[in-house]
């Protein structure tokens, strides 16, 4: 099926910090700031946000890659704040920018998601990136 989503379409989400979200948590470190699979995770909803309410019925979406670098680490008390902009359509798949920003610092990553058609809950379609 063929389906054209509006580009520059776009989604905010935002996470507060706190013990729950945090690297210790998480269990991929041992520091108590924001967690990189949170991060993750966070720009991931953004992106869901911003492009599945246009998917056709029976479709959504699915991660196919991500460059993240979390270079700087966010404490507890701080909200991070994601932003995704769809930039790009290429048939299925869909390519975001999406900006986080916590306290004064912020990043930009480019995140590439797929789009695939379930049936009965589900993935019917192999995607390649």
């Amino acid at each position: 099926m063929d389906f054209t989503l509006t580009l520059q379409s776009s989604a905010k989400t935002t996470e507060k910090v706190t013990e729950q979200n945090t690297a210790i948590r998480y269990a991929s470190g041992t520091a108590p700031v924001y967690a990189t699979p949170a991060l993750v995770g966070l720009m991931e909803h953004a992106a869901v946000l911003a492009g599945d309410s246009q998917l056709p019925e029976g479709y959504s979406t699915v991660g196919i890659s991500m460059n993240v670098k979390h270079l700087s680490a966010t404490p507890i008390g701080l909200t991070v704040h994601a932003k995704a902009v769809l930039t790009e359509q290429d048939r299925r798949k869909l390519t975001f920018t999406i900006r986080t920003r916590w306290g004064s610092r912020s990043r930009t990553v480019h995140h590439r998601i797929g789009t695939v058609c379930r049936q009965g809950g589900k993935q019917t379609e192999k995607i390649t990136s």
